[in-house]
């Protein structure tokens, strides 16, 4: 199995859905001496084992993939169509046709679930809580291992006991979805340093720290705090493997954007992204309701995704640092310094 504590470099590659995960990606980050991590949700099982198979034929390195565990709550008709009206006016001006009404999906789970297991990945990764008891033994006796994303201590608990035998501990300052347990949960808040540390102290389990990275110097703080490796997001969105759309990209440089603040407008769930019009505009009238307002909003961030202001421009607090750069530039400039973090040269094959 798989074990986070032989990368030559202490750097995990965030799994981001929607674009910017790509096969090309995830291969850059294991071949830079990281693990990279496959976005898996919004996929067809299609093509996720197309992009799965594009990363085994670009590099023999490991690397993983990360699910949305999906959570079905009671859809309140009347908040939806609220939100629906409200977003009419963005719609219009942009030229989208918003749907009347979106049915739940909880984006094929079992699956990919199955997928995973049948392709005999060497992780999963699971956001918005963890799967059953027996699906995570699954993976453990096929000798997969399973990392489960946490906000908070007791959510790290929770995780230990239903068997994952890794966590990535996602601190407030960590761009894109919140990993809440709960779609209506709200955000802990805690540094990703303080729950590096807490977590490790609560599980023992070996623990990813992930949140507003920017430098060498930030990832050596979580290092000291106990973190077996670093995930960074953020700072690869600019690299030219990554599928980030080009005004995300233009917009993590651009002086105009300022801050980055955490918002259920574009999804329903709480996630974090540069401040925006979109944001101003919609953040405090979006209902709880993921993924239906995530569906919802789709035809408006595709027919505006040439305007900052209207797409989700998710980033981490660290976005000034990302640069346009490849991958490998990205993490040697992240790599501890000699004697400080994990070094070693292990090479799975």
């Amino acid at each position: 199995m798989f074990d986070l504590s032989t990368l030559e470099v202490p750097i995990v590659g965030a799994p981001m859905a929607g674009g910017p995960s790509t096969p090309e990606l995830t291969a850059a980050v294991c071949e830079a001496g990281g693990f990279g991590m496959l976005a898996g949700t919004y996929l067809s099982l299609e093509t996720l084992r197309e992009q799965i198979t594009a990363v085994r034929a670009a590099t023999d390195r490991p690397f993983g993939v990360n699910l949305f565990v999906p959570e079905e709550i009671p859809f309140d008709e009347a908040a939806f169509a609220e939100y629906r009206d409200l977003l009419q006016l963005v719609a219009d001006r942009v030229g989208a046709e918003l749907p009347e009404t979106v049915a739940y999906s909880d984006d094929h789970f079992d699956a990919k679930i199955e997928l995973l297991l049948a392709m005999n990945v060497d992780a999963v990764s699971f956001t918005f809580d963890v799967p059953s008891r027996a699906t995570i033994r699954r993976f453990t006796e096929a000798g997969i291992l399973t990392i489960g994303t946490v906000t908070s201590v007791r959510e790290a608990q929770r995780a230990s006991g239903a068997g994952v035998l890794a966590l990535c501990a996602q601190g407030i300052e960590a761009g894109g979805h919140r990993a809440t347990f709960h779609i209506a949960d709200d955000d802990p808040q805690v540094s990703t340093a303080d729950l590096v540390a807490g977590t490790i102290e609560a599980t023992g389990l070996p623990t990813v720290g992930a949140g507003g990275v920017g430098s060498r110097e930030d990832v050596q703080t979580l290092l000291d705090a106990g973190a077996v490796a670093v995930q960074i997001g953020t700072l690869l969105l600019r690299c030219p493997e990554a599928g980030t759309r080009q005004a995300h990209r233009d917009a993590l440089a651009d002086p105009q954007f300022t801050e980055t603040v955490t918002t259920r407008a574009f999804s329903g769930r709480l996630a974090r992204g540069l401040l925006n019009a979109f944001i101003r505009d919609y953040s405090d009238l979006a209902p709880a309701l993921f993924p239906q307002v995530n569906t919802l909003t789709g035809p408006i961030r595709r027919a505006g995704s040439d305007d900052p202001q209207v797409i989700n421009l998710w980033a981490g607090t660290g976005f000034r640092n990302a640069r346009a750069v490849p991958v490998a530039e990205v993490i040697a400039g992240l790599s501890p310094a000699p004697g400080q973090g994990p070094v070693t040269t292990s090479r799975h094959t």
